[in-house]
C-alpha cells in the first residue's frame, strides 16, 4: 500500500475537521452569551440540585454498574460474530470463547459478591 491510497481518507478527515471548526466558530459568533449565576447552576429535571448531588459527589455503585453494562455489551458484540464463524474456527475458537465466558462469569460473580449490583445501601 502506498501513501497515495490513503489520500482520500486524509481529505475526508481534513474536511470533517474543517466543517467542525467552521461550525463551532460561526455558532460562537451567532449565539447569545449571557452567563449569570442562576444560569450556571447545575440542575436535574428542572429542579435545583440538593443533597449529595449539589456538592458534586455521586455514589460509586452507579459507575460500577455502568462499567459492568459496557463490559457485557462488548461481550454480546463479540458473541455474534463468533457464532457466525464457529464452524470455520473449530474447536480452538470454541475453547477460547469458553475461557472468555468463564472469565466474564468470574468477574460478574466477584462484582455480585462485593455488592456492586445492590442499588440501595
Amino acid at each position: 500500500m502506498t501513501a497515495m491510497e490513503f489520500l482520500p481518507v486524509l481529505f475526508m478527515v481534513a474536511g470533517v475537521v474543517l466543517v467542525v471548526g467552521v461550525t463551532l466558530f460561526v455558532s460562537s459568533l451567532l449565539r447569545p452569551s449571557n452567563p449569570y449565576p442562576a444560569k450556571n447552576m447545575p440542575y436535574e429535571c428542572g429542579m435545583d440540585a440538593a443533597g449529595e448531588a449539589a456538592a458534586g459527589r455521586f455514589r460509586v455503585p452507579f459507575f460500577i454498574l455502568a462499567i459492568l453494562l459496557v463490559v457485557f455489551d462488548v461481550e454480546a458484540m463479540f458473541l455474534f460474530p463468533w457464532a457466525v464463524v464457529l464452524k470455520e474456527i473449530g474447536l480452538v475458537g470454541y475453547v477460547e470463547m469458553f475461557i472468555f465466558m468463564v472469565l466474564l462469569i468470574v468477574g460478574f460473580a466477584y462484582a455480585w459478591l462485593k455488592g456492586a449490583l445492590e442499588w440501595e445501601a
